[in-house]
C-alpha cells in the first residue's frame, strides 16, 4: 500500500535518532505526511494512511522502529 501513496515511505536512516530530528528529516523529506510520535507500548488503530508517519521512541526520545508511511 505504501507504494500508492506520495513521495517518500521509508527512513532505516532514523533507527536510533532523537525523536525531533526525525520527525524534522521526515516531514522536510516527504511533505505530504505528517509525523506521530508514539512511546513504544502505546496503543493505536490499526488502519493505514499514506498522510502518517508514527515515530516510535522509548522513554529517552529514541527512535526504536524504522518510521514507515502508515
Amino acid at each position: 500500500m505504501a507504494s500508492d501513496c506520495q513521495g517518500k515511505s521509508s527512513w532505516p536512516e532514523l533507527l536510533g535518532a532523537q525523536a525531533r530530528v526525525a520527525v524534522v528529516t521526515i516531514e522536510t523529506q516527504n511533505p505530504y505526511v505528517d509525523t506521530q510520535v508514539v512511546l513504544e507500548g502505546t496503543p493505536v488503530t490499526k488502519d493505514f494512511s499514506c498522510t502518517r508517519v508514527r515515530v516510535w521512541i522509548d522513554q529517552n526520545r529514541i527512535v526504536t522502529r524504522v518510521p514507515v508511511i502508515g
